[in-house]
């Protein structure tokens, strides 16, 4: 069972491991949303963190198991106009698999409907095949634009010659 809940600046160092794990090194390979075959280095850093926090409009949702107290999952969450832009959803590596991130989606999206907001928009490399097709499994959908990859390697060096892209999906709230 879960409890969700927005971060505050005390969550940092926790939020910041958690990301971390969730996306590079080799805790990361534990799970099977790794992005270390594609970026080498750090995903996030609690300067970053901190930042994105502190944006217009923006939280970071916590995932805690209700036993524990343990923090388990994260997604950020910005409203941008009639659209809720969710990003970094990160679920602990050993975790992986068992509905963790499906919920904090179902959050976000319960989330953006409180906020009024029309649909939900994320961006996803993409080359992560298997993670876009997840999204789309959840009713997202591929949008025509696509948005360079960020070239500050405080948040990764690409490991491939070739260009990382952002595609970006979409997902319509009809309710």
């Amino acid at each position: 069972m879960l409890r969700f809940s927005p971060a505050t600046a005390t969550d940092l160092p926790a939020l910041n491991r958690l990301v971390n794990r969730a996306y590079r090194g080799e805790a990361s390979a534990q799970g099977w949303t790794t992005e270390a075959a594609l970026l080498a280095g750090q995903r996030t850093d609690e300067a970053d963190l901190r930042d994105q926090l502190e944006k217009p409009n923006a939280q970071f949702l916590l995932a805690r198991r209700v036993a524990n107290d343990e923090l388990v999952g994260s997604v950020f969450l910005q409203q941008q106009g009639p659209e809720l832009y969710l990003g970094m959803l990160s679920v602990e590596p050993t975790l992986q698999a068992g509905g963790i991130g499906r919920q904090l989606v179902q959050a976000a999206e319960s989330h953006a409907r409180a906020l009024g907001c029309q649909a939900v928009r994320m961006t996803v490399i993409s080359v992560r095949h298997e993670l876009l097709a997840w999204y789309e499994r959840l009713g997202y959908q591929r949008t025509p634009e696509t948005v360079a990859f960020p070239t500050d390697t405080r948040f990764g060096v690409p490991l491939q010659a070739e260009p990382l892209v952002l595609q970006v999906l979409r997902k319509a709230l009809n309710e």
